[in-house]
């Protein structure tokens, strides 16, 4: 049965995980925090998940009582994401791949959520919903890739809340959206944001634009406090996802609606998608909190699945690609 060791490193986490045979066997990961109302840049994030993750492969391996000759495989993400931090994983990669001879397997991140969900739910051929710091996409298979029915067409829904964060000065400890999740539960005014919804796509930056005109004069003046910014920008947003997911789930049929991605984690857009599903007579399925957020393991899986169909990545093809999108990948795997 081979083993895969996955790295991740496309955002400001880094991570180092082992699959075998469909299960994990060891998922380590390291967060690159900023200081509250700044963002992560590419090269201070870059340098450090260098620090940090020939540590977090050795951990895994700990963890999962292997040694590198008990390895079949070194997947790591190829893209999307953020230049500098993949190519820090990507050559670490290539770097072990050839110091212990093994092949290579470069994987979508998109779908290594995708992948991951699938092996921990119960749904073998769900819709998607996958959203994150820099994707927001709904999903379905069909004819060997993964097909995008709808997506946003400016922001991510992870970085409109990030950003919200950085206006109000909310920490990044352990995430801006784990913040901004806990304020709007305090939230009491549900402010009108703009609401924009064009087909199967979302679009977030007018609303974002929005709230940063009218932020300061709304707080100045105690016409909202940063709990009902937090609550507006939440109550609007995943309404926009769940009409969009809903309409995707008609056309689909699909039985299943798969959660994917960091923003995946937040209770209130799981309530908000499962009073839907209930509606449609389809099951939510969320992905586990240690998987939904980038991690190592979520790459070897994939990894596993391309190891397995034969799909493997040549060196000289083992660049990143900033810009690869879900429906790139052809799955070989899935019939």
């Amino acid at each position: 049965m081979p083993a895969v060791l996955g790295l991740e490193g496309s955002a400001n986490k880094v991570g180092a995980g082992i699959v075998r045979d469909g299960v994990i066997l060891s998922n380590r990961r390291a967060t690159y925090v900023t200081p509250p109302g700044q963002g992560f840049a590419p090269g201070p994030t870059a340098r450090h998940h260098r620090g940090e993750l020939l540590g977090l492969v050795a951990a895994a391996l700990s963890d999962a009582k292997l040694s590198p000759s008990d390895l079949q495989a070194v997947a790591f993400t190829k893209g999307p994401g953020m230049g500098a931090p993949l190519a820090v994983v990507a050559a670490v990669a290539r770097t072990l791949a050839q110091l212990w001879g093994l092949p290579l397997l470069g994987v979508n991140h998109c779908v290594g959520h995708i992948e991951m969900g699938r092996l921990l739910g119960p749904a073998p051929d769900p819709l998607v919903l996958y959203v994150s710091g820099g994707n927001t996409q709904v999903i379905s298979f069909s004819r060997r890739r993964y097909r995008i029915w709808g997506e946003t067409l400016d922001l991510a829904l992870g970085n409109c809340i990030d950003r919200l964060a950085r206006l109000l000065q909310i920490p990044n400890e352990p995430s801006p959206g784990y913040n901004v999740e806990q304020l709007a539960k305090r939230g009491r005014v549900l402010l009108e944001l703009p609401y924009g919804v064009k087909g199967l796509d979302v679009s977030f930056s007018g609303l974002l634009a929005h709230l940063q005109a009218v932020a300061p004069r709304l707080l100045a003046n105690g016409e909202a406090t940063e709990a009902d910014l937090c609550f507006s920008l939440q109550e609007t947003t995943f309404a926009m996802l769940t009409e969009v997911t809903e309409r995707a789930l008609a056309l689909t049929r699909a039985s299943h609606l798969l959660l994917v991605g960091g923003v995946a984690c937040n209770q209130r857009l799981q309530e908000m998608l499962r009073t839907m599903c209930r509606a449609r007579g389809a099951e939510l399925c969320p992905t586990d909190e240690r998987y939904c957020i980038d991690n190592g393991a979520m790459i070897a899986q994939a990894g596993w699945e391309m190891l397995r169909a034969g799909q493997v990545t040549a060196l000289d093809q083992s660049g990143i690609t900033q810009r690869y999108r879900t429906d790139e990948v052809e799955v070989t795997w899935r019939d």
